[in-house]
């Protein structure tokens, strides 16, 4: 989609973070998730600093290319980014598609053609052995280096047919532990969102950024208690 413009310049680098994503969707759920935790902070998407190539998502795990993509986008910039990655991953089939499901068959971000393919590698698997889920890792990288990494799931299996129209990806085989009957495709956005393996990755990286603030306080209570203790000698 087409981003509106911003200057970098006008940006304050101390509270601006820019998410690596093109979907708008995605931007609003991580700025409303992560300002809690990064209070006074302006999110602003990539692509409206400039166009940028893609990096090449060459790592093994989702945590690897979703980092590769956040310092991508820092090194870009110069300001702190975040980025996700994400899958599905099937246990009768050793854990596929897992970091390829966006091209699972061949072509990346060709549903149907996954989807088609998912369910043919599970043909002869029964009801019971047909336990996935949906992954996903959401990185904070820092221009001086430092990361936060929050890491989330969603359970369910996979089904035999697909159902729903809301959703991309698996959502319409995919059915969820806590959503029983229903495909992920055949939840309202705000369902989705209260169950989505990004939403509890959000969660993750939120208390681990309340966690690092809190040390980060402390330590600076001492460091304060100890310069007083000094200059009451």
């Amino acid at each position: 989609m087409a981003w509106e413009p911003i200057d970098r310049a006008t940006l304050d680098p101390e509270h601006t973070v820019v998410v690596a994503t093109g979907n708008a969707h995605k931007l609003v759920e991580i700025e409303t998730m992560l300002s809690a935790a990064l209070p006074s902070t302006r999110f602003v998407a990539l692509s409206q600093l400039g166009q940028f190539e893609d990096p090449e998502e060459t790592g093994t795990t989702f945590e690897e290319n979703a980092l590769i993509k956040a310092r991508a986008a820092v090194a870009e910039t110069g300001f702190a980014a975040v980025a996700d990655d994400s899958g599905l991953m099937v246990d009768a089939l050793g854990g596929e598609p897992g970091v390829y499901s966006a091209r699972y068959a061949g072509v990346h971000g060709d549903d149907a053609a996954n989807n088609a393919k998912l369910l043919q590698n599970l043909s002869d698997v029964p009801e019971g052995e047909r336990a996935a889920r949906f992954v996903s890792v959401v990185a904070l990288v820092e221009p001086n280096g430092q990361v936060c990494v929050g890491t989330g799931t969603c359970e369910g299996t996979v089904g035999f047919e697909g159902r729903g129209s809301h959703g991309f990806g698996y959502d319409p085989l995919f059915l969820p532990e806590d959503t029983p009957g229903k495909t992920m495709a055949e939840l309202t956005p705000e369902e989705k969102n209260a169950i989505s393996h990004r939403f509890h990755a959000l969660q993750d990286l939120c208390a681990k950024l309340a966690e690092r603030a809190g040390a980060q306080a402390s330590d600076h209570a001492d460091a304060s208690a100890a310069i007083d203790a000094d200059e009451a000698r």
